[in-house]
């Protein structure tokens, strides 16, 4: 039987999940209407953004015969490597100004840093996932692209991108905080991290000691293991799912520690 205090003990937890649960929705919608408002196509722009981005960098390729295997076609290849790409730099930019711009937010007790960041972390996710979930299936009704060969391993690329986004942008958040200057090295970084990180190439096609330094990088690690999911022809040995939650778990601490230290700074009046 569950004692009583226990059965308290749960009751109290599955409200603070309610709570929690519905702090991050009125965020999220909140960041919905400031972003893209009512006019126009109005919310549908958080999958018609996206959609427009990859589909252009994946037009590039034309109908491309496939690299290194019968089901690699450079199409789904740019497709999802763009769209995972987009989801780390929306996430990491966007963290330069959360704080700042909904500082406001804060004076409601229930909202902390940690939420305003989940809730930009998750639409972005959304918006990322849907635009790739749609176009992927495009390229294969067009005839660019087959079927996914293993999507869950897909989805736990995606999933550890998305942790490992979130992860650094909190620190970057209470960087930023702090002093503006990082915001100014901040993009220009990110963009300087898509040329290496394994959005258009696997380790695979490098030269000896470009791969194995590369592999180190866990951004390079994160797309071995999407497009392992994303074709049967690619079987990836440079991704090590402990390393990643590592990096992934050690990141969240440093971030969380950060916030921390940051919210005792941040002055509402």
């Amino acid at each position: 039987m569950i004692a009583t205090d226990d059965r308290g003990g749960l009751a109290q937890y599955l409200r603070g999940l309610e709570v929690q649960s519905a702090v991050l929705g009125a965020l999220i919608m909140r960041e919905l209407h400031t972003r893209y408002g009512r006019e126009n196509i109005g919310y549908a722009w958080l999958l018609v953004e996206p959609m427009l981005l990859a589909a252009s960098v994946a037009a590039l390729h034309g109908k491309e015969s496939p690299h290194g295997g019968s089901d690699l076609y450079p199409v789904p290849f740019a497709l999802g490597g763009y769209c995972m790409f987009m989801l780390f730099r929306s996430v990491i930019s966007r963290a330069e100004s959360a704080l700042e711009a909904n500082k406001p937010l804060l004076f409601h007790r229930m909202v902390t840093i940690f939420d305003l960041l989940t809730a930009r972390m998750l639409l972005e996710a959304a918006s990322s996932l849907l635009a790739l979930v749609v176009l992927l299936s495009l390229s294969w009704a067009l005839g660019f692209g087959g079927v996914p060969a293993s999507p869950l391993t897909m989805l736990a690329g995606f999933g550890y991108m998305a942790w490992f986004s979130f992860a650094l942008a909190m620190p970057v958040c209470a960087a930023s905080y702090f002093s503006k200057a990082v915001g100014k090295f901040v993009h220009p970084l990110v963009y300087l991290a898509m040329p290496i990180s394994g959005t258009f190439f696997l380790l695979e096609w490098l030269p000896e000691p470009y791969r194995g330094l590369l592999a180190w990088f866990p951004l390079n690690q994160i797309f071995e293991l999407f497009h392992t999911g994303q074709f049967a022809s690619v079987r990836s040995p440079y991704f090590d799912l402990t390393y990643l939650s590592f990096w992934c778990l050690g990141l969240t601490l440093l971030g969380l520690i950060s916030i921390r230290i940051v919210r005792k700074h941040v002055h509402l009046s």
